[in-house]
């Protein structure tokens, strides 16, 4: 479980994020949803422990982020929107790089690397340099990185950008077969997304938590029924 008290990020006057509070458990696919700036990015830097709040806490299933950060990164795999990867490495060197950082035996690298590698269909690129890699593939590989370890809560920026149609399919059936006995949080700005993927919706405006509901109940809160039009009005609203 994820547990979120009173969180607040500022940066000078800026309050980046300010007093959010939420849980999420286990079997949770949760979108965070917000215009630019509303505060997204700088929350999920804060539930993976990248950044320091100013005040209040993050707990990763009972573990301060701040005082226990290495127990609750083990739990964590995290895909930001501007990636990691290694340019000058194949996808193979890279994964197994990343196994090395995790201190992943070797029963369990080769077991989750042959997972990873089938279910984000990485084989045909597994020897090439990611620099030759498509934007899709090397979102694919960066995916595949995060999941190397078999992580409780999987954090996601803007996962399918980059994928062709048939990419996207494939990688929302795999967070949602993922989701079922994990946590996954999934910022996006693409709504098919979160109609395709999430069972719950955060959204975000001004670094304050506007609505915390499923897409569907989002939806019904006005007559278009249309969960773009909700949120363009939702976030209007509290301009």
């Amino acid at each position: 479980m994820i547990v979120v008290k009173n969180l607040c990020k500022d940066y000078g006057e800026k309050h980046a994020v300010n007093n959010v509070n939420f849980c999420i458990s286990r079997g949770e696919i949760v979108s965070l949803l917000g215009p630019n700036g509303a505060g997204k990015t700088t929350l999920m830097r804060l539930l993976t422990g990248y950044i320091e709040p100013t005040s209040g806490e993050v707990k990763i299933f009972d573990k301060n982020i701040q005082t226990s950060r290495l127990e609750c990164l083990a739990k964590i795999g995290y895909v930001p929107e501007s990636g990691f990867l290694y340019n000058d490495m194949s996808v193979a060197d890279f994964l197994h790089y990343t196994a090395q950082l995790r201190n992943l035996s070797q029963e369990d690298y080769i077991q989750n690397f042959q997972k990873v590698v089938e279910s984000l269909e990485l084989k045909s690129v597994i020897n090439q340099k990611i620099e030759t890699l498509s934007k899709g593939f090397k979102r694919r590989t960066g995916i595949a990185a995060a999941l190397l370890h078999n992580p409780e809560i999987l954090i996601l920026d803007e996962p399918t950008e980059g994928l062709d149609p048939n990419q996207k399919f494939s990688l929302r059936n795999y967070i949602k077969n993922y989701g079922r006995e994990k946590i996954v949080i999934i910022s996006t700005h693409i709504m098919e997304e979160v109609e395709a993927m999430a069972d719950r919706v955060i959204l975000l405006n001004h670094g304050k938590l506007v609505k915390d509901t499923s897409p569907e109940k989002l939806k019904e809160l006005f007559p278009e029924h249309n969960i773009e039009t909700a949120f363009y009005k939702i976030t209007s609203e509290t301009d």
